[in-house]
């Protein structure tokens, strides 16, 4: 089986990933499921990548349905150490507009009945995710986007929805009040699964609307497929530069020690079954 470091979750309107050389697909089944689609592993340059388009080669698969422990499970399969999400998102701050992008620092999950863990079944893990991005990649990749050009912003609280539907008034205006920056329906239960997968997750959210607080330029699919195409290319030209970078950025963030200390169940209480499940994340911690 292949084997790549970096891992790119590509979302509404990135379905495949330009540049990538010497491909392979990777059709895998994980213990939790089957993942969106195959893995495509490749060169971009002289460095491994696999690629997921989230939602599935011609977009099939909704938000709320995303097989997002298969996901997460088959890049750690793969030796992903560092997942860049790109993901739609709409602004809810003037100054955060449609095409910009924007690098968050923080989460709030406003999601229902997801499944965001990998635990459970007799064994209960609890990791540290008051900082759910990874600093030192987010800052790369924010870096990365100012030399390009692209008109972006550092930090910023991504609140994540349920939908489909996109927001209501009432909603927006609220999630304004509490001081999000932007609003998507996608980085839950990503960003849980990475931390107790001990990946380093970083988003970049490419703006296609305001969401629908501003008026006159409350969100439409006319509007919103017109902005993505923009953000899609801006987004190819920083997996470009950026991938090769992150290959040579140490990795000494507290990512890769999330389950250190996070397993609360004692070892003679886990059900053997369980535990052989998780032994791809656990193995280190706990023998089966």
């Amino acid at each position: 089986m292949p084997q790549a470091r970096i891992g790119i979750i590509g979302g509404t309107g990135l379905e495949q990933m330009e540049g990538l050389t010497s491909v392979q697909e990777v059709d895998m089944d994980t213990p939790f499921g089957k993942p969106s689609d195959v893995i495509v592993v490749g060169m971009l340059g002289d460095m491994p990548v696999a690629f997921l388009s989230r939602h599935g080669r011609g977009h099939h698969i909704s938000p709320s349905e995303l097989p997002a422990r298969a996901n997460i499970w088959a890049f750690k399969t793969l030796g992903v150490e560092r997942i860049i999400s790109i993901g739609a998102v709409g602004s809810l701050k003037e100054e955060i507009s449609p095409r910009h992008f924007v690098f968050p620092d923080q989460l709030v999950d406003e999601t229902k009945g997801r499944k965001s863990t990998f635990f459970g079944d007799g064994i209960v893990g609890h990791v540290p995710f008051a900082h759910p991005y990874c600093d030192a990649m987010s800052g790369l990749l924010h870096e990365t986007a100012q030399r390009l050009g692209i008109t972006c912003h550092k930090g910023g609280v991504y609140c994540c929805m349920e939908g489909p539907a996109f927001s209501t008034k009432a909603e927006s205006a609220m999630h304004r009040a509490l001081g999000y920056s932007i609003i998507g329906m996608t980085a839950i239960p990503e960003a849980k699964l990475a931390r107790e997968a001990e990946i380093c997750y970083s988003a970049v959210a490419a703006v296609t609307d305001y969401d629908c607080w501003k008026e006159g330029e409350e969100v439409d699919n006319r509007m919103v497929v017109e902005h993505l195409f923009a953000n899609v290319a801006n987004a190819q030209n920083l997996l470009e530069r950026a991938v090769p970078q992150l290959a040579r950025l140490p990795r000494s963030c507290p990512c890769a020690k999330a389950l250190d200390g996070a397993v609360f169940t004692h070892p003679d209480k886990m059900p053997k079954a369980t535990l052989k499940r998780l032994e791809l994340i656990l193995g280190k911690y706990v023998t089966a």
